[in-house]
């Protein structure tokens, strides 16, 4: 499904309306370049999953835990070198405890996703800077 966020209270609504049909366990798998809402989505997906606390980028921590009913685990694979580097840092375990993940940077460990993984493309709109276009494909999303 594609969608027009015209901005970053739009993004957090549509990040919300997808975790009320995650189930734990699942992983969203996040597309998109540096501002394009990423970060704003996964606030909307924490708040929709019940979990409390500012939520902010993982980029130096690799990954920022929110607990509530369903735990949300967000990463950034911005500055991991492959898949290898996400195992090392327990994905296999964070899979395994019952939250959701959300996955910035994706693409840098495609290979260590799951095949049933919900995939959220965040592009800037051709015509408004400020808008985004979100397209969310696979998993529980279809």
């Amino acid at each position: 499904m594609e969608y027009i966020s015209h901005s970053p209270a739009e993004t957090e609504a549509l990040g919300e309306q997808l975790a009320a049909v995650l189930s734990p366990g699942a992983v969203v798998a996040y597309r998109g370049g540096l501002g394009m809402g990423k970060t704003a989505f996964t606030r909307g997906l924490a708040r929709g999953l019940g979990c409390r606390g500012r939520v902010t980028s993982p980029t130096f921590t690799i990954v920022n835990e929110y607990e509530g009913p369903v735990p949300l685990f967000h990463f950034d694979m911005y500055r991991l070198d492959s898949s290898e580097d996400l195992f090392d840092i327990g994905w296999e375990d964070y899979l395994s405890r019952g939250g959701v993940c959300a996955v910035e940077w994706s693409e840098q460990v495609a290979d260590a996703l799951p095949e049933d993984a919900v995939t959220v493309t965040l592009a800037r709109h051709p015509e408004h800077d400020s808008w985004r276009i979100i397209t969310v494909e696979g998993g529980a999303a279809q």
